[in-house]
């Protein structure tokens, strides 16, 4: 097993040490946000208003693409475990490439958010400052990119410590470069709303320029001769096959940022305070929501170094043992939540009205943890297997049509239901997404099983070129 980094005999605690540097830089990102929240709030209503705004059309196109560069995690992965050095060098440029042209087309649409703007129908000072935010933001978008070459690179070698270090290092930066940007400090003059977006533009090119000097100053990566190998073009073959991965990833990003999105615009209709509850709800679901992406995200770095390596047994076993980990976490996480319901509720907010709303919609939250983790870890492994496009279609059945449509269908009760039937409100929409998460587990589950079964009896081809390993396998703690 020379190229599959495995820190134990054990499957399970190797990916509970992969996953715990993950679970960390996931952390770090989602509290960049939360920083900005925090702190524009201090500054006025209408900039904070204007963040909102801005922010919600910044993450409908930022997450796509993201995953979209998502499709570099199973090649980088393959060809690893292969030992196939030299195609990994060049998708590696390659996925520079890729990532400039996939921030080419997200920078002009936040350069020119005009249209996407119109539909939040929001007042002209508002608009202007959600304007600058995304404009601001277009010029980070080529750095942020390219940064997810480098952290997909490390996760697929079951490296992700580095990654966590520069997320976390982004994330300390982000308070005084706010506090600079947003109030206005050493002669810069406040922006308010849009200092945040400066403030995370200048962090997206320090985390590159960090990313770039460990690339070429840290042995490790020597096997790669990144640096010595000369300037590359375009290989139009190369990039059509990560887009066949990566479209429908982004695809599948696409479907599950927005069935929360329409939710939170049905819910709006409803009232303040019950839109209000279901957004608590919702950040609560997103942050637990880590915790299984992290374990998903570690097993299939593993999974597809084995299956590089041809060593599907391996890859099997390694992906039973994430699923169960991930389950136990999440048994864990729904009883927690639920005995401790009210104290995190009351976190956010001490309006009795609100708590009413959010109490019960958490019960939802709790349930569904179990088939959660299957789902996203189903889906995961599946990505190292590089089966994406039926599970794009099997997030569109059940997130949008059963999830967003049955509960539309529930929320205002189109058909006129009778009790016990009838679920009616915010829960009409939580109900019908816990459904469509018990459904996106068992087709997925059903389908990797089948995938399993097809490969093993028919292996995946050679990889081409593969090389001898020459580089210095480091201990899992670097």
């Amino acid at each position: 097993m020379k190229n599959i980094r495995l820190t134990s005999s054990n499957p399970t605690l190797s990916i509970a040490s992969l996953a715990v540097p993950i679970l960390i830089g996931l952390l770090a990102a989602v509290g960049n946000p939360v920083l900005d929240t925090i702190m524009v709030a201090r500054f006025s209503s209408t900039d904070l208003a204007a963040l909102a705004v801005g922010a919600s059309i910044y993450v409908s196109i930022f997450v796509p693409l993201a995953g979209m560069m998502s499709s570099l995690t199973p090649t980088f992965g393959h060809f690893y475990g292969a030992g196939n050095f030299r195609e990994m060098r060049d998708t590696v440029k390659q996925g520079i490439w890729l990532a400039l042209f996939i921030a080419a087309v997200g920078s002009t649409l936040l350069s020119f958010p005009g249209a996407l703007l119109s539909l939040a129908k929001a007042p002209p000072e508002l608009v202007e400052k959600a304007t600058l935010y995304l404009r601001v933001l277009a010029f980070s978008l080529p750095a942020s990119m390219c940064f997810f070459v480098y952290s997909t690179l490390n996760n697929a070698i079951a490296r992700p410590k580095m990654v966590m270090a520069i997320q976390v290092s982004g994330l300390l930066l982000k308070i005084p470069l706010n506090i600079v940007f947003i109030f206005g400090w050493f002669g810069i003059p406040a922006f308010g709303g849009p200092g945040c977006a400066m403030a995370t533009g200048l962090l997206a090119w320090f985390m590159l320029a960090a990313a770039i000097a460990i690339l070429r100053l840290d042995s490790f990566y020597s096997f790669l001769h990144l640096f010595g190998s000369g300037f590359v073009w375009p290989r139009w073959h190369m990039l059509k096959e990560l887009l066949k991965l990566g479209i429908p990833m982004g695809m599948n990003s696409f479907i599950e940022i927005t069935s929360f999105t329409f939710m939170a615009l049905f819910i709006a209709r409803i009232g303040v305070d019950i839109v209000a509850g279901h957004q608590i709800v919702a950040n609560i679901s997103t942050v637990l929501y880590m915790l299984p992406l992290a374990t998903a995200n570690a097993t299939s770095a593993l999974v597809a170094q084995c299956l590089g390596a041809k060593r599907l047994p391996l890859a099997r076993q390694i992906a039973f043992s994430g699923q169960r980990l991930a389950v136990c976490i999440a048994i864990v996480i729904a009883i927690s939540s639920w005995f401790l319901r009210h104290q995190i509720i009351g976190a956010y907010t001490s309006n009795e009205s609100i708590v009413t709303t959010a109490l019960p919609l958490i019960t939802f939250v709790c349930c569904y943890q179990f088939f959660f983790a299957f789902q996203i870890t189903s889906g995961y492994i599946l990505r190292a297997y590089k089966v994406v496009l039926a599970p794009t279609l099997l997030y569109f059945l059940t997130f949008w049509c059963v999830g967003l449509g049955g509960g539309y269908i529930l929320a205002f009760d189109v058909f006129h239901l009778q009790p016990p039937a009838r679920i009616t409100g915010a829960g009409g929409f939580w109900f019908a997404y816990s459904i469509s998460v018990v459904l996106q587990s068992m087709s997925l589950m059903t389908l990797l099983k089948t995938i399993q079964r097809r490969t093993e009896k028919k292996p995946l081809k050679r990889l081409k070129r593969p090389e001898e390993n020459h580089c210095r396998i480091r201990p899992f703690c670097c």
